[in-house]
């Protein structure tokens, strides 16, 4: 196995697991950082799916305790039951609407100029959402939300799935919009991760068995753990810096790399198509 392509693939794990659960977009600097290191062919697009594992591994361990109590207690505590019927409603509306409309988004929304300005817009919307976080909040907890809230944040999530808006984007600021407190509507986001980006990893991987080779494996377990180590880190540090920050510098950060969209675009330095 070439070193030079297991550096890369690490570079990429790293670049997925410091985005994936950050309100930036991890399908925008994943498809900036595949095209600048050679890893924008149709298997480095499939390597890209499979390294959300790792990511998702990290939250399961970060949530650990909270998830074993979960199904420990399917058989005996309603509000676990509830914690659990609540993440599977808001999975719902992606399932759907992703089988429905999947195909058709990455034909036609993948361009510089629905990137860039899903990224400019979703900051205006971070921006906003910030000004009224303070005298919206009805939800303290995951705990209170009630099955509509579930469905009305799985429903906000489906935005993700325009190019450039973030998964974690969506539905962090739309619970807040939706009520949520910040600590709430990231907890649920992190929850909600886990039946969407593994459902989505699997059937991703699924239609491209294809084009997959054992010859592969080193590259796609450097990037697993890569994704591993770096998401982990950033959970926890986004933990904690929601306790006292808001999302307001991800907002200007997301304004900066609508405009890097636009540029590279523009000179030809980035293909942003899927």
């Amino acid at each position: 196995m070439d070193l030079l392509l297991l550096v890369k693939a690490a570079v990429m794990g790293v670049v997925e697991g410091l985005t994936e659960f950050l309100p930036i977009s991890s399908t925008g600097h994943l498809i900036l950082a595949g095209s600048l290191l050679g890893l924008n062919d149709e298997r480095g697009k499939v390597f890209e799916i499979a390294i959300q594992t790792g990511a998702i591994f990290a939250v399961i361990i970060v949530y650990w305790q909270r998830l074993r109590d979960a199904v420990t207690g399917l058989a005996s505590s309603p509000a676990q039951r509830r914690f659990v019927a609540n993440v599977g409603i808001g999975f719902v509306p992606a399932v759907v609407l992703g089988l429905l409309f999947g195909k058709a988004i990455k034909a036609h929304l993948f361009t510089p100029t629905v990137v860039a300005s899903t990224f400019i817009i979703g900051a205006f919307v971070i921006l906003w959402a910030e000004r009224r976080a303070a005298t919206a909040v009805r939800i303290e907890s995951v705990d209170d939300m009630t099955p509509l809230d579930a469905l009305k944040v799985g429903l906000v999530q489906c935005f993700a799935m325009i190019p450039g808006t973030s998964r974690s984007g969506a539905t962090i600021i739309g619970g807040m919009l939706l009520g949520l407190s910040r600590k709430a509507a990231t907890d649920f986001s992190f929850f909600l991760a886990i039946p969407t980006l593994i459902g989505a990893g699997l059937y991703s991987l699924y239609k491209a068995r294809d084009l997959l080779h054992i010859a592969d494996l080193p590259m796609f377990l450097v990037g697993l753990v890569a994704a591993f180590i770096s998401a982990y880190a950033c959970v926890r540090w986004l933990l904690r810096y929601i306790a006292s920050h808001s999302f307001v510098p991800f907002a200007w950060y997301r304004i900066v790399f609508g405009v890097v969209v636009l540029v590279t675009a523009h000179m030809g330095w980035v293909v942003w198509a899927d």
